[in-house]
């Protein structure tokens, strides 16, 4: 362990806002990372998966294929830091997404952190990763949920190598982002990823960033205004997030 940084995260809109319907670009991928080099998102119209690492922005299709973003893509949601970790560990074999949850939350629990925010890496190799990414909708005000009923594909990707990216937010932090872990997946050849929903891990190394602020950049459209953000339902944010269908 050495000496901690204090992180912090710039996040774009808020997943309510993105539950709720407003996927329209706040900024573009290049604005996005001159905030960070790690985080996850998607982009506008809710056009695929984003995985950033290592400062690059990549954009998983819906067949699971990884493409790198255009620097004037719109992103509608994002979360990304400066990644600088302070702790590196050896989580072993990991079975299911929820025993790596377990252990991750573990971790930080010594850390006594569970009331802030993480960035972390883990690279290893794989014996499966259940993934989604989904297709672009242009209509307005059509929840995340019901855009993903038509538009998401889930696919599994076997004996492969690659990154997830985590990041997590505490509990009264839901609806700014999803409370929990949240997992993006890019693989090491930079072809394959997507949003996790599970994963066999063979071996890996994970190294952890504590953070402690979060700036949330708010969309300036009038559109923004016309979002009732309360009305997010946690069970619909909770099935977008861990839902297959």
């Amino acid at each position: 362990m050495t000496n901690r940084k204090a992180g912090k995260f710039y996040q774009v809109s808020t997943l309510q806002a993105l539950a709720l319907g407003f996927s329209k670009s706040v900024i573009t991928v290049e604005e996005l990372l001159q905030h960070g080099n790690l985080g996850l998102g998607t982009f506008e119209d809710v056009d695929g998966e984003m995985i950033v690492l290592d400062g690059n922005c990549y954009r998983a299709k819906n067949n699971g294929d990884v493409v790198p973003a255009e620097s004037d893509r719109g992103v509608p949601f994002a979360a990304i830091c400066n990644f600088d970790p302070y702790r590196t560990e050896e989580p072993g074999k990991m079975d299911t997404i929820e025993q790596l949850k377990d252990w991750l939350t573990l971790r930080i629990e010594e850390d006594y952190g569970l009331n802030s925010m993480y960035a972390v890496r883990i690279d290893g190799d794989f014996a499966k990763v259940d993934a989604r990414s989904e297709s672009g909708t242009k209509a307005h005000h059509v929840t995340l949920k019901d855009a993903l009923n038509v538009t998401q594909r889930a696919f599994i990707f076997e004996n492969i190598k690659g990154t997830l990216v985590c990041v997590y937010f505490p509990d009264y932090m839901d609806g700014i982002n999803a409370s929990g872990w949240h997992l993006h997946f890019l693989s090491d050849d930079r072809k394959f990823g997507g949003h996790v929903f599970d994963v066999s891990m063979i071996q890996g190394t994970a190294k952890f960033c504590k953070i402690t602020s979060v700036e949330v950049r708010i969309p300036d459209s009038p559109a923004f205004d016309t979002y009732a953000l309360k009305k997010a339902s946690k069970d619909e944010i909770k099935s977008v997030e861990q839902g297959k269908k």
